[in-house]
């Protein structure tokens, strides 16, 4: 088995970007999910994350890395691009506010800046704020699933998302059109193998790097928002429910966490390296038998 793809996404929940390599960190590749847009507190709380779930728009705005800068704009207005550091430092105190991305609650965040914030609520009629994980933050991992010091980006639970393109091949083979990976938004797309066989990988190293499978993703109706478009309809849950369904949850791909070293960076993954499976676990779900 090797590396396909490589992917990050360095604003949640907008499109992610293609890369042939990626720096390896203990909150998530890179550049991944650093960034995120919130909406305003209800009752004095935290501000709130922002997701395509909510603001399907969102699905339209593209990023990309060019040199030290972050460039995003909308897919139907591609002449207003908006320009961001790729790195965020609080030049006071009252540029750092409190978010909350599901049950972390209270997680310090620094205000990027008054202009992008206003691009992004003329971009998606909310008024909302773009703000940055600084390197200070630590947002531990679910505790039930993870070592004590566990950190992750604003990703929705983990630092990392493994999907095996035979899972997808094996999902398109039911489904009335095919789909693409980017529905599922992996970090790193795994060729060879079986279908959905990163259910079972408990340990397993890329290079030098080691990293732990933690549970299989829990996915929701993100999946069924049409990157291209942002229109929604049933699939890929209405079929996954039929053979991917644990319980309440429907499952697809795998969460991982990396070994630490006490530096950063940990490594770099690269398109083509083989991946070696050191040890395997009960999987939540069977393989389904290929179709």
């Amino acid at each position: 088995m090797t590396i396909s793809e490589l992917y990050i996404y360095p604003i949640k929940s907008l499109s992610g970007m293609a890369v042939s390599e990626a720096i390896v960190e203990e909150k998530g590749f890179r550049h991944d999910r650093r960034f995120m847009l919130v909406s305003p507190p209800r009752n004095d709380g935290p501000w709130e994350f922002m997701t395509q779930r909510t603001n399907h728009q969102m699905a339209l705005l593209d990023v990309a890395i060019r040199g030290q800068k972050l460039h995003v704009w909308h897919r139907h207005r591609p002449d207003d691009v908006l320009e961001l550091p790729l790195t965020v430092a609080p030049v006071s105190s009252t540029e750092t506010m409190l978010v909350s991305i599901w049950d972390s609650k209270d997680v310090p965040a620094v205000s990027v800046s008054a202009e992008a914030d206003q691009w992004f609520t003329n971009a998606l009629g909310k008024s909302c704020r773009l703000v940055f994980m600084p390197e200070t933050t630590h947002r531990a991992v679910d505790p039930k699933y993870a070592r004590a010091d566990d950190t992750v980006s604003f990703a929705d639970g983990y630092p990392y998302l493994f999907i095996g393109q035979a899972s997808l091949d094996a999902l398109n083979q039911r489904l009335p059109e095919p789909f693409s990976m980017r529905r599922f938004r992996p970090n790193v797309v795994v060729a060879g193998g079986l279908p959905n066989e990163e259910d079972a990988w408990a340990e397993f190293s890329i290079g030098d790097l080691h990293f732990y499978g933690v549970k299989p993703c829990a996915r929701c109706v993100l999946t069924t928002i049409d990157p291209e478009t942002g229109e929604s309809g049933k699939e890929p849950l209405k079929t996954l429910t039929t053979y991917r369904k644990w319980k309440t949850k429907i499952l697809f791909g795998q969460n991982a966490l990396v070994k630490t070293s006490g530096t950063t960076p940990l490594g770099i993954l690269r398109v083509g390296q083989p991946i070696e499976v050191k040890s395997r676990q009960e999987p939540w779900l069977a393989p389904p038998v290929p179709v």
